[in-house]
């Protein structure tokens, strides 16, 4: 159950980071960044790490955008 809640933060972190991916909308990452933990950490008190990888994966996707525009653009 607590995979699966874990996924489900994870696809909200995604959808959130698919639009702040556009420039001038970079700094939208700083609140996809606080979503994707919270996902993180459910995922690993889950017995399964399918939840868990997929929210590390959506935060390195926010850390590299953020990156790349200097954390801010």
């Amino acid at each position: 159950m607590l995979n699966l809640l874990s996924i489900l933060v994870g696809l909200v972190a995604l959808v959130l980071a698919i639009p702040f991916s556009l420039p001038l909308l970079g700094a939208g990452n700083w609140i996809v960044l606080p979503i994707a933990v919270i996902g993180i950490g459910i995922g690993a008190l889950s017995s399964s790490n399918g939840g868990r990888n997929f929210c590390l994966i959506v935060f390195g996707i926010a850390v590299v955008r953020l990156m790349l525009g200097g954390g801010i653009i």
